[in-house]
């Protein structure tokens, strides 16, 4: 009897690591040259516009489905596209500031995929998002195919410390007035 029981839950055990080994996780590494953030931010005059390079990325797939994921932008690289000169350098240079994204200590933003829900050909992903130093939860629709991903995005920047020019933060700004919400869209190429 006490062999059977054994034969048993060995069998039980070699069938469990089977499956388990069964799904095959995959590491899919974005290419980080081909891939582009871009920002759009806005204020009471005007909006402006720029681009921010992807460090390093890559999502998790278990068969063929996208299960989390972790990206990491260097905040060191927000270039502005809209102006030229000593505007566009003046503009980029505020920007990197402690007044927005202060990146001589704050040099890379994280998203980390916490939570996936696929609806169709789209996932709905939930992370973290880390800016400055301040972790905040986001979701946000993904369009993914074999070898692109695509999302558009709207940050709150208050929520992460970045309040210069904010209405919500500041009175009597009149037109120096800069909206509190950003806009990214993001081609990830892998």
């Amino acid at each position: 009897m006490k062999m059977n029981l054994l034969k048993g839950a060995l069998a039980t055990t070699v069938i469990l690591t089977l499956v388990a080994f069964t799904n095959s996780i995959e590491k899919k590494k974005v290419n980080v040259k081909e891939s582009t953030i871009q920002w759009e931010g806005e204020k009471l005059t005007g909006s402006h516009e720029g681009n921010i390079q992807l460090k390093d990325g890559f999502f998790l797939m278990e068969d063929g489905e996208l299960t989390g994921g972790e990206f990491t932008a260097d905040m060191t690289t927000i270039d502005v596209t809209d102006l030229e000169g000593d505007s566009r350098d003046k503009l980029m240079g505020h920007l990197r500031s402690d007044d927005f994204f202060g990146v001589e200590n704050h040099k890379t933003a994280k998203f980390v995929i916490t939570t996936v829900a696929k609806k169709g050909d789209i996932y709905g992903i939930s992370g973290d998002l880390t800016i400055k130093g301040k972790t905040n939860p986001i979701a946000f629709d993904l369009k993914m195919d074999d070898n692109s991903a695509t999302t558009n995005l709207t940050i709150d920047r208050t929520k992460y410390n970045v309040r210069y020019g904010s209405g919500s933060f500041f009175d009597n700004l009149g037109d120096n007035t800069i909206y509190d919400e950003f806009n990214l869209a993001i081609n990830l190429k892998f």
